[in-house]
């Protein structure tokens, strides 16, 4: 069980940041008005060679995760290379802190955090110090990661930050016609979302670089960018890169508070797959405090961090806006724009926002893991692959009004799941959907499941009228020389400008249509959005279907 003071730690959602070791040496990327010729530096941490500070560690140092490791491989060695062993499945990542950790075994398995440990093994949070080091021995024994933190800088609560980058994964996923297997990709031969080159910016990326060092753990295929307006926190976040190993993965920029927080102007051909950020929750110092006096442990020890990391003019959502602003004239160079929101109120106004800028494409979802502090995270793409239902619509109670079109629906259900039922259902969507005038149309039976993309709404009794015209006055030969002049001239108009390929330009709706049969003796037909920016056709489409399948 947790002590009440930890209990208080976590529902108050404050974070820590405590005493860690010296500066570092090692050349970050300066703005481009202060950047001049540096001179590499061969000393890494604490005056010692660079290639040092990430050698492996001795085995008798090297951390036991018995505590959370599948099955298939307990009480492995893992070393703090940056580097994921084979043993660590999307699984793994997924039920690593459902429960919260037991500090018992973090004390035997780690003698750095068992002097932090009282008589009935709990840990103190309101000490600076312990919660540090709490934040050390989760990254070493579950990641293998090795950090060192300032003690003016925020210290990050591991499983909240865990719980972005699976978000994150799942959110790219399922906005993909590349479905993964639900496996980390070291433990499959598939290849999916997960195993092409992936590109992240994390804004604001802090002293401790987490979420690069977490999502390279987790993806062997990703790369940061990472960039911080202070260089104190670089310093230390450039430490951290190099004890992992993960330089060549992550990229550090120093930014000034002036410059674009999405650094185009630093590379204008670069595409990014994904933004990140936790953007500074309070709008002044005095907003801080006062916020502070309001919980029930001391304002100054319970949360020490710099106001460059926690303030910002007009907070989150100002902060938030600005990505937006800068969203609407980069657009889909950026596939998903995403950033963590602290209050409830200020996810309300941001998805306001993006409404009234006519982005529906977006996605938002609770933060939640065992029984940590809940947060928000919002995700906006101008592109037309939607976010799974999960992924997409993942806010309860009562701001559900927030959610974005639903992308799933029950087409029809049977109750009688004999093999002949589920056979005549499965004939019955095949030849439905085989009978339109898709682009394409690929069905597995295997999954049972198939995936089609329309250029327009090929069910409807008008289309269906224009085609059958069409197709009578070839038949009888009429006009045939004007036909044959218009389909030229629809050609050329469908070759566009050479930005895109036809079935790119030309899509406006693709479909998943999964055929899902129950222990119960359940068969059900859901339809999903997968593609496209018309929330009617989905809904026309939908309606086809049913009409299609009601007398089976």
């Amino acid at each position: 069980m947790e002590s009440n003071k930890r209990k208080a730690a976590v529902e108050d959602g404050d974070e820590h940041s405590l005493e860690g070791e010296g500066g570092l040496t090692s050349p970050v990327r300066e703005p481009e008005a202060k950047r001049q010729k540096q001179t590499t530096s061969d000393d890494g941490p604490q005056g010692q060679p660079a290639q040092q500070a990430s050698k492996p560690t001795p085995e008798s140092d090297r951390p036991h995760n018995s505590r959370s490791a599948p099955p298939s491989g307990p009480g492995q060695a893992v070393v703090a290379t940056g580097r994921a062993p084979r043993k660590w499945t999307d699984d793994y990542f997924r039920n690593l802190y459902i429960k919260d950790p037991s500090f018992k075994y973090l004390g035997q398995k780690d003698p750095d955090f068992a002097p932090f440990l009282d008589s009935k093994n709990q840990l103190d949070f309101n000490d600076p110090a312990a919660v540090m080091q709490l934040t050390k021995t989760l990254l070493k024994l579950d990641y293998g990661l090795k950090i060192d933190l300032p003690p003016d800088r925020l210290c990050p609560p591991v499983p909240n930050r865990h719980n972005y980058i699976l978000w994150l994964s799942s959110l790219l996923s399922s906005s993909s016609y590349q479905s993964h297997p639900h496996s980390h990709p070291l433990s499959s031969n598939q290849k999916t979302i997960s195993s092409r080159p992936i590109i992240g910016l994390d804004i604001g990326t802090g002293a401790s670089a987490i979420y690069p060092l977490l999502g390279c753990i987790q993806h062997p295929s990703w790369s940061f960018i990472a960039t911080d307006i202070d260089a104190h926190s670089l310093s230390f976040a450039q430490r951290n890169i190099h004890l992992n190993n993960l330089q060549d993965r992550i990229t550090l920029l120093h930014r000034t508070p002036d410059q674009p927080l999405i650094p185009f102007d630093v590379d204008n051909n670069q595409r990014i797959d994904f933004t990140m950020c936790n953007p500074p929750f309070y709008s002044s110092p005095s907003d801080l405090l006062s916020s502070a006096a309001k919980k029930s442990r001391p304002p100054l020890t319970a949360c020490t961090g710099a106001p460059v990391e926690m303030v910002c003019a007009g907070g989150e959502v100002a902060h938030i806006s600005r990505m937006i602003d800068e969203s609407l004239v980069l657009r889909e160079k950026v596939t998903w724009y995403t950033s963590m929101v602290g209050k409830v109120t200020s996810l309300e106004t941001v998805v306001e926002r993006l409404r009234r800028e006519k982005i529906n494409n977006y996605a938002v979802t609770e933060l939640v893991q065992g029984k940590q502090t809940k947060r928000w995270a919002v995700a906006w793409s101008f592109g037309g692959m939607r976010a799974g239902e999960t992924e997409g619509r993942g806010v309860s109670g009562v701001w559900k009004k927030l959610l974005p079109p639903v992308v799933r629906m029950e087409v029809g259900v049977w109750k009688d799941s004999k093999e002949d039922k589920v056979g005549k259902v499965v004939e019955r969507v095949k030849k439905t959907v085989e009978g339109l005038e898709l682009m394409s149309w690929e069905w597995s039976g295997e999954r049972m499941r198939g995936v089609g993309r329309a250029r327009g709404n090929v069910w409807s009794r008008a289309w269906r009228r224009k085609r059958e015209r069409e197709m009578k006055a070839v038949k009888e030969g009429e006009n045939k020389q004007e036909e044959e002049e218009e389909e030229e001239e629809e050609e050329e108009e469908e070759k566009g400008d050479g930005k895109g390929t036809k079935e790119e330009e030309e899509c406006r709706l693709g479909f998943e249509v999964v055929i899902e049969v129950g222990k119960g003796g359940e068969t059900k037909v859901v339809l999903l959005w997968r593609e496209g920016h018309d929330q009617g056709m989905f809904e026309s489409l939908w309606g086809y279907l049913q009409g299609k399948l009601k007398d089976i």
